[in-house]
C-alpha cells in the first residue's frame, strides 16, 4: 500500500463509527503496515480520518491489473 492508494475496511471500526466497505484514501504512512487513512462523502467532506492498520484495509483497483492483461 502507498499514499493517494483508494482503501476500503475489511472490518467495522465500531469505536470510530466505521463500517467494513467503507472507502477512503491513504493520506499518510504512519508506521510499516500502519496508514493515516480519510474518509470523506461524496462532496469531499472528510467525516474521519484515522490510524489503521494494513491488516484492516484493502486497495481497491478501478482498472484491470497490469500483469492480468
Amino acid at each position: 500500500m502507498k499514499l493517494l492508494d483508494v482503501v476500503a475496511l475489511t472490518e467495522d471500526v465500531a469505536e470510530d463509527g466505521l463500517s467494513r466497505g467503507q472507502v477512503g484514501t491513504i493520506v499518510e504512512i504512519l508506521a510499516p503496515r500502519v496508514f493515516e487513512v480519510e474518509f470523506a462523502d461524496l462532496e469531499g467532506k472528510t467525516y474521519a480520518s484515522l490510524a489503521i492498520p494494513e491488516h484492516k484495509l484493502m486497495v481497491l483497483h478501478h482498472r484491470p491489473h497490469e500483469e492480468a492483461a
